[in-house]
């Protein structure tokens, strides 16, 4: 209900900002309209049929991972800290082992994977699923919620745009574009932590106890362990690594999967294609939330209302006294709940017209590489199980994005200033 209002008041608020332009003189704001509704449509249609191909591919292999049995032994190891964040899933389900895998593809930046992996996750949840048609799940919100909010380890391409900003640039070899590993780990840390704390509120979950914090801290350690490592190799060589690092693992779960499957005498052809034609049938389902959440907010920019939100914001800080230097990288983050796309774009001419040295420069790195597309992944997740009815999801995973943004903005007054 909560995204039925929000997508109601894009088209609301942008046709009533047009007609007020339009009053005032600007003919040509109608077709603006009316353009940006038909490029978000193609644009739906576009990504899911690109989805597809991956789609095919990575369910496809975890179907002769799960018939290998290598599914549910992820999921043991992963058990004691999935019971304690999802108790509605029983050990050894098909559900902890996709999560588990998504989770980890997430971590390395890899998104092509976490994707489909995050899909058939949702899959196997919604089998579980004793809502009512059409109602998201505890175990569904908390998934979705922990992936609007995602843990970024390796902020692999915001870290190729800034080396190809500065070259542009003129900047030389002391440049280090991966400067912001640290601070990029500090900020998706709140902002995964503000995401399952607020879940875990509305569901009454017993977060305090000694086995699930022990576990949080353990891996908090060596991810704090991991980063300090590579923040002490050159640019160059720390993105080298990291994306390295991601391809092994992926490729190495791959393998295992294939070795498994042939030591139990899998028939892993037949198992590939089996969970392939499954994965086809899910990104050609997704065409239609994917959709209705593009042409909202390409309407909404469009009218120009993304400009005035951020002109009566600075009026606001302003009439605080606080300083406004980070206003300019404001944008990236707002745009990036809406569109990664639409971020994207805004933190280049961030890097460009501010300098990718710069504190805004290196604030909007922050930003976009720390944050995720909520409801690009609130339509398509739960769009992908029929799901209308989200609960709370959308309330907690914009209170993770809202944490996440002014986490970016203090950790870099801390850390950058």
């Amino acid at each position: 209900m909560a995204l039925n209002w929000v997508w109601t008041g894009f088209f609301i608020v942008a046709f009533a900002t047009a007609v007020a332009r339009w009053l005032l003189g600007e003919d040509g704001i109608f077709q603006a309209l009316l353009t940006a509704l038909f490029d978000g449509a193609r644009a739906g249609f576009e990504i899911s049929l690109g989805l597809a191909g991956i789609m095919a591919l990575w369910l496809g292999l975890m179907r002769v991972g799960e018939r290998a049995g290598m599914v549910e032994l992820l999921a043991r190891i992963a058990g004691p800290l999935l019971r304690r964040l999802f108790p509605a899933v029983p050990d050894g389900h098909p559900a902890q082992g996709a999560m588990t895998l998504n989770i980890s593809a997430n971590l390395l930046g890899l998104d092509n994977a976490a994707t489909p992996l995050g899909l058939k996750a949702m899959q196997e949840l919604q089998t579980l699923n004793r809502e009512p048609e059409g109602t998201a799940s505890n175990a569904q919100i908390m998934f979705v919620v922990m992936n609007t909010a995602g843990l970024t380890l390796i902020p692999t391409s915001v870290i190729a745009i800034r080396q190809s900003v500065a070259l542009k640039q003129g900047l030389g070899a002391g440049f280090n574009a991966a400067d912001i590993f640290l601070p990029t780990l500090l900020v998706t840390f709140a902002s995964l932590l503000a995401g399952v704390l607020a879940v875990a509120v509305a569901q009454r979950l017993p977060l305090w106890r000694a086995r699930l914090l022990l576990p949080v801290l353990a891996v908090a350690g060596l991810l704090a362990a991991a980063v300090a490592g590579l923040a002490r190799l050159p640019a160059e060589r720390a993105a080298q690594v990291a994306g390295s690092t991601g391809a092994a693992v992926i490729l190495g779960v791959v393998l295992l999967f294939l070795l498994a499957g042939a030591w139990r005498r899998v028939n892993m052809y037949d198992a590939f294609v089996d969970g392939a034609r499954e994965g086809f049938g899910v990104a050609v389902q997704i065409i239609p939330y994917l959709i209705a959440i593009l042409v909202a907010i390409g309407v909404f920019r469009a009218a120009g209302c993304m400009d005035a939100l951020l002109s009566a914001i600075a009026a606001g800080v302003a009439a605080f006294g606080w300083n406004t230097d980070f206003l300019p990288a404001l944008p990236v983050g707002l745009m990036k709940v809406l569109s990664g796309a639409g971020a994207r774009g805004l933190m280049i001419d961030v890097l460009q017209t501010h300098g990718v040295d710069s504190f805004v420069g290196r604030l909007a790195a922050i930003i976009q590489g720390s944050t995720e597309t909520t409801f690009y992944v609130l339509a398509v997740y739960f769009g992908s199980v029929g799901v209308k009815h989200q609960r709370h999801a959308l309330a907690c995973a914009l209170l993770a994005d809202a944490v996440g943004l002014v986490a970016a903005i203090g950790v870099g007054y801390a850390m950058l200033r």
